[in-house]
């Protein structure tokens, strides 16, 4: 089978495509014939290596978090599946060599999910990382719901950063799905009309003014979630919007440490929230990948430049450019063709 690996850390161009022996099915495993998989900024960092050490490995690394396809064979142990079967996985690579950038990967049985036939693969492979942070950004504090259904964020104010981000675009998706007023952020007039074709109510272009006044213009009383992509950066806006008792939830490093101003914070008994998908607790896990499948079969989920995050795809061969889009943050998501041949499905 086709693969993309890398033997050591570095630059894009330690990718390479390679052929590799179909890999083997465990008692509660499933193989998935990978269609589609997606780029995440995580898979860059990962590929870098953050440890300094040039090393070389035993065994291929193949990138990739996420993806879709269809089930290939499973293991006598697992129920509630069938060969054909639509699927998409979350996860694949972490803690693991094994990726969604190949024609197959074999994962336990717990991190595939069904995927409805009326959502696309392009969907399935854009979900994982994106929009299960999306999920625990949205439900991470006391006073709110533990997992997003229509109505669980009714009466509430979620003011997202950056929403044109594949995280921010999910975050966008959810929060109005689950019934709340959504403000978001952009940078350009482009970026503006993409947030609002994914169904956010408020859309503030950060280099056109002061984007308190705006924010306070729309809610007096501030907000109630901050979904925050550069807290480094933007903190002082948030603790200058956000309402009393209100949360912000942050799901990036935004460049280094950030500074709270504690005695603000003390005052307006804010909560803060720092999530990193992978090492989310499994309840909390459990809760997301419900939301976002039944999100997901209601059609409250979805990608491409008619849901407001356009698609930028690359076949398997050209994995590195996939890469390097994805640092040089071009706007929507990146997709990789795994299947010979693939495109949209």
């Amino acid at each position: 089978m086709n693969a993309i690996v890398h033997f050591k850390p570095g630059d894009a161009d330690v990718l390479e495509l390679i052929d590799r022996p179909l890999p083997d099915v465990g008692p509660t495993d499933i193989r998935v014939n990978i269609k589609v998989a997606g780029v995440n900024p995580t898979d860059i960092d990962a590929r870098r290596s953050r440890t300094g050490k040039i090393q070389h490995f035993r065994e291929p690394h193949v990138p990739g978090q996420d993806g879709a396809g269809v089930v290939d064979a499973f293991g006598h142990d697992v129920q509630g599946f069938a060969v054909g079967d639509r699927v998409w996985v979350w996860d694949a690579a972490w803690r693991r060599h094994e990726g969604t950038t190949q024609e197959y990967v074999v994962l336990p049985s717990h991190q595939v999910e069904h995927l409805p036939a009326e959502a696309t693969f392009d969907l399935g492979a854009s979900l994982g990382i994106p929009a299960l942070t999306a999920h625990r950004a949205l439900t991470s504090f006391a006073d709110g719901p533990a997992e997003l259904i229509p109505g669980a964020l009714r009466g509430k104010t979620v003011l997202i950063q950056g929403g044109t981000g594949a995280v921010g675009h999910s975050a966008v998706q959810l929060a109005v799905w689950s019934g709340a007023e959504v403000i978001t952020t952009v940078g350009d007039s482009t970026k503006e009309a993409l947030a609002r074709t994914a169904g956010a109510h408020h859309v503030i272009n950060y280099r056109d003014g002061n984007i308190r006044d705006e924010i306070k213009r729309v809610r007096p009383g501030g907000v109630d979630i901050i979904v925050e992509v550069n807290a480094r950066s933007n903190l002082p806006t948030d603790m200058s919007v956000i309402a009393p008792h209100g949360g912000i939830s942050i799901y990036t490093a935004g460049g280094g440490e950030t500074r709270v101003p504690s005695y603000q914070a003390m005052t307006k008994n804010v909560q803060f929230s720092f999530i990193l998908t992978y090492t989310t607790a499994q309840v909390q896990k459990e809760a997301a990948l419900r939301s976002v499948g039944l999100a997901v079969a209601s059609g409250a989920l979805n990608v491409g430049s008619d849901a407001g995050l356009p698609i930028t795809r690359f076949p398997l061969s050209q994995a590195s450019a996939a890469h390097l889009a994805v640092e040089r943050h071009v706007t929507g998501k990146v997709l990789i063709d795994v299947a010979t041949g693939g495109g949209p499905a």
